[in-house]
């Protein structure tokens, strides 16, 4: 399906998810302009398999892995577009960047993919400040024309060709309450910690002092003050806050993954 039957290039969105069947039915009825959509769940325990089938979207399910690109990387691959927009079921695409997409992909360009600028809210505000817009990510690509490495959660895309940059923002809603942010903290603490002890990080005093004290305070003192974190009121601090304990967080996560590896030899 690489191109519409007027001759216009065809564009598959991707998505996964694990859990997120409220994200996905407000999602559903604002993807109708893509010629398709490919969801790959995670191993959800909600309604996420059964609202995706409704939406008449082209389904698949995965295990759960801990790496979130090993499944976007699985939903990428099966998508069928000439082009491909991966999404996050937290984010929505408004009518302007939808046009503007379509343009895009339409017009004969040199661009293999694009960037955009991602706005993140939080607690019912739209963060400006403490590195958090622009956020800056890759989506659009040709398909064959970008892969994800496969080592970390928060790798970049590679891309075969020049990169462009599209005019208008996406839209991020990553945590609708305190309760989901910790969720998602503690996923993201535990991926770290593991990548660590995969990668052969172990406990010691100078790595003791990185984790919990330079790196935290130097994260919070540059998004927060040098930055201008403290312009988004409590949530601004709430995100500048939890962006640097994550690091305290994951070391001992680390240390508990060590024990655990000590007492099994033992």
């Amino acid at each position: 399906m690489n191109t519409t039957g007027n001759g216009k290039p065809t564009l598959s969105i991707t998505i996964i998810g694990h859990n997120e069947a409220n994200h996905l039915r407000e999602l559903a009825p604002a993807l109708h302009w893509a010629e398709e959509v490919v969801y790959v769940d995670c191993e959800s325990e909600d309604d996420s398999l059964q609202v995706a089938r409704e939406a008449g979207w082209r389904v698949f399910e995965q295990p759960n892995n801990l790496n979130l690109n090993v499944n976007k990387a699985f939903a990428m691959e099966q998508a069928s577009g000439e082009w491909i927009f991966y999404l996050d079921p937290d984010e929505r695409i408004p009518d302007v960047l939808q046009k503007e997409i379509r343009r895009v992909i339409e017009q004969p360009d040199a661009m293999v993919a694009f960037e955009l600028n991602r706005r993140n809210h939080y607690f019912g505000r739209w963060l400006k400040y403490g590195s958090q817009y622009p956020d800056v990510q890759l989506r659009l690509f040709r398909r064959g024309k970008a892969r994800f490495p496969l080592e970390h959660v928060h790798e970049k895309l590679m891309v075969d060709g020049k990169i462009g940059k599209l005019k208008n923002d996406m839209l991020h809603f990553p945590y609708l309450s305190i309760s989901q942010y910790f969720q998602k903290f503690d996923f993201y603490t535990s991926f770290e910690a593991d990548f660590l002890y995969r990668n052969g990080v172990k406990p010691s005093w100078r790595n003791a002092l990185r984790f919990w004290l330079t790196t935290p305070f130097w994260r919070f003192f540059r998004r927060y003050v040098l930055k201008g974190g403290f312009l988004d009121g409590w949530a601004g601090f709430f995100a500048c806050y939890f962006d640097a304990l994550n690091y305290v967080v994951r070391y001992f996560k680390l240390l508990e993954l060590w024990q655990q590896h000590e007492s099994k030899i033992d």
